[in-house]
């Protein structure tokens, strides 16, 4: 969550399939079954995918000229890496308006759609899937029915949403309303920039401080990166940051926040709910190193 560059890297290049049973979740990659099943999370996602291909190189160097003028490839890297191949009930596409499959931009994108129109996102969701169903014993017993789920009903919810993302975004239809649009997302990259490479370290005696206020049943990193996460992404004219939930439970790999948030010390932490995935914090200035 703090290197954004290695983020953005594990939303586009491959995934190892492993799992053991227990905690391993490797097969998910940087995913959850919210972010799947239930597609919270996703603007985070989106917004790293195109900041990404916005003001990147494939090796992370910053492109020169204005970000401005490749808002059409990025739009197309968002459709690329969305795309569902096309339903075979589909009716002829001469009689539909509107698309979710993109297998025309596999030569300008070959690593986020194949040839098929089976973009990154659709490929992994059914490859993690594929490898619950093939052998159920070396995950949670409680995963399996998830991912039948996903076999059966994935595409269908996927190519609807893949055409909300594309309503225009003064559109009053009613399909437009509340929806998170490509228009959005761009909008969210030109104003965040260019991705973070490097992860800021705390000194050892403010986390000596920090380690005294931890319950013994939150990981002492889970609080120092809340706070590094703070410090990165605060803004002018607010104490609150936005708090991605469903992205931070796919970062660490558990129920962050079951698990986690309703325990986070008072002395360090305040927080306020609002749903959808997200919430907001801040850290209180006692907990704010200069580094």
């Amino acid at each position: 969550m703090l290197n954004e560059w290695q983020e953005f890297l594990d939303y586009t290049g491959t995934v190892t399939y492993t799992g053991n049973k227990s905690k391993d979740t490797s097969y998910m990659g940087r995913f959850t079954f919210k972010n799947i099943l239930e597609f919270e999370g996703l603007p985070r996602v989106l917004t790293i995918i195109a900041r990404g291909y916005m003001y990147h190189d494939r090796d992370g160097k910053l492109l020169d000229g204005d970000p401005r003028e490749r808002l059409d490839y990025v739009r197309k890297a968002l459709c690329a890496w969305c795309s569902v191949p096309e339903s075979k009930k589909a009716a002829p596409k001469k009689e539909r308006p509107d698309k979710s499959h993109f297998e025309a931009l596999h030569e300008l994108f070959p690593e986020l759609v194949d040839a098929e129109g089976s973009g990154w996102f659709h490929r992994h969701v059914h490859r993690l899937a594929q490898f619950v169903l093939d052998d159920p014993g070396r995950v949670r017993k409680t995963v399996e029915p998830k991912a039948k789920v996903i076999e059966a009903k994935f595409d269908a919810a996927w190519r609807n949403k893949v055409i909300q993302f594309q309503v225009p975004l003064f559109s009053e239809k009613t399909k437009g309303a509340w929806v998170l649009r490509f228009d959005d997302v761009i909008a969210d990259a030109l104003e965040l920039g260019p991705l973070r490479h490097a992860e800021s370290e705390l000194p050892a005696a403010f986390i000596e401080k920090v380690s005294a206020v931890t319950p013994r049943d939150i990981p002492l990193d889970v609080i120092t990166t809340l706070i590094l996460y703070y410090m990165a992404n605060r803004q002018d004219g607010t104490e609150w940051v936005a708090l991605p939930v469903t992205n931070f439970e796919a970062y660490f790999g558990t129920s962050f926040g079951r698990k986690y948030l309703p325990k986070l010390p008072a002395e360090v932490f305040e927080r306020s709910d609002s749903g959808y995935g997200v919430s907001r914090y801040l850290v209180k200035p006692a907990y704010l190193p200069q580094i």
